[in-house]
């Protein structure tokens, strides 16, 4: 099934070169070959990365298992320009010769102005990066460019309207963040809906919290007696109409033969199926959990360490009384926290990262 958007985009289901199998610090590449190997084998081809995931580690892996194993048109690839990556126009022209380099291409599918929002926004601007990536277009190193986002809808009306040429959008969105007032994945969605933009979904299952579910919302799906709770959520994303493609960062073999199980003859959610999600998305508001995907953007610019997405992991474990790992967390406490905020402006889910550090400390030491 060809993609309606653009050429060569076979299916609508993507991986993410974000949460890639560890041992220990480094990237597990023989699993990471062979996750590669059923996604292609399976008839997808599309591939995202971006020069920070990892601690730079995902483009080099990009490299090893997938682009110099296999011939150039058999994927889709899309890098981005990430705001830390520059502080000026002349800097973005040498960010994606390291880039093509580390990924081992000649030129990117797709190449995304990353993490949009009002500020970076501003940023990206000054350094001329949207009029850089479309010169970069004439000349070959790219295809198509793109946005990432994580910001409100009127924000994206904005840049969408003052760079038409934007072709596509990645927008967080999921069953969950359908309504949130702070993501408002909905209203974004219909934002590109309105300039008619296809819409390519990232953190559909909320960085693993829609499948690590609360025990009255997992009986919900168990009901069903069909798919994974994975399933659920990436189908509920892909179902809406202008998707282009959902994209999952899958950490395990395991994870990629479930996600192309079902993918690999992609049907919307039914009545039935709907009606759980609904149910599920109820319980899971009323849970009072910390909305953390485990991005990691916030741990990028910590200068203290402070592993945020695993406290927060452990708190919300202990909310749902199940038992908390602490052990990620060694060497480090809540209590560290320098208060200088660059933490909360890196975070896409827009959270109060210092004062939930606080109720972290005062809830995990009791």
């Amino acid at each position: 099934m060809n993609n309606p958007y653009f050429d060569n985009i076979q299916k609508n289901f993507g991986f993410g070169f974000m949460r890639l199998p560890m041992i220990g610090e480094d990237v597990d590449i023989p699993q990471t070959k062979q996750m590669v190997d059923t996604f292609l084998e399976n008839g997808f081809n599309y591939f995202d990365t971006a020069h920070p995931y990892i601690n730079g580690k995902s483009e080099l892996a990009l490299k090893e298992c997938l682009t110099s194993r296999y011939p150039r048109d058999r994927y889709i690839l899309t890098n981005k320009l990430s705001p830390n990556c520059f502080a000026k126009q002349e800097d973005i022209r040498p960010m994606l010769e390291q880039q093509l380099e580390a990924c081992g291409v000649e030129y990117f599918d797709f190449y995304l102005m990353h993490a949009q929002n009002k500020q970076r926004f501003q940023q990206y601007k000054e350094a001329r990066a949207y009029e850089t990536t479309l010169e970069l277009i004439q000349e070959g190193k790219i295809r198509h460019l793109g946005i990432s986002f994580h910001d409100k809808a009127e924000v994206l009306d904005q840049i969408l309207t003052e760079y038409p040429q934007v072709e596509v959008v990645q927008i967080q969105f999921n069953y969950v963040d359908y309504e949130d007032e702070k993501v408002e994945s909905r209203k974004c969605y219909e934002v590109c809906r309105k300039h008619g933009k296809p819409v390519i979904v990232m953190e559909p299952v909320k960085g693993g919290s829609l499948v690590n579910l609360p025990e009255s919302a997992q009986r919900i799906f168990d009901r069903l007696q069909g798919g994974s709770n994975a399933s659920y959520a990436i189908r509920f994303a892909a179902g809406f109409e202008g998707m282009m493609m959902v994209l999952s960062g899958m950490s395990t073999l395991k994870q990629m033969r479930d996600n192309v199980s079902f993918m690999r003859s992609f049907q919307p959610l039914n009545a039935q199926e709907r009606e759980a999600v609904e149910k599920v998305c109820a319980i899971f508001r009323n849970q009072e959990l910390i909305p953390c995907t485990g991005c990691r953007y916030c741990t990028e610019v910590c200068p203290q360490g402070i592993p945020v997405p695993e406290l927060f992991a452990c708190l919300n474990a202990k909310r749902q009384s199940q038992e908390a790992d602490l052990s990620s967390t060694a060497g480090a406490s809540p209590r560290d926290c320098l208060r200088c905020g660059l933490c909360e402006e890196s975070c896409p889910q827009h959270l109060n990262i210092r004062e939930l550090l606080v109720v972290a400390a005062e809830e995990l030491n009791k």
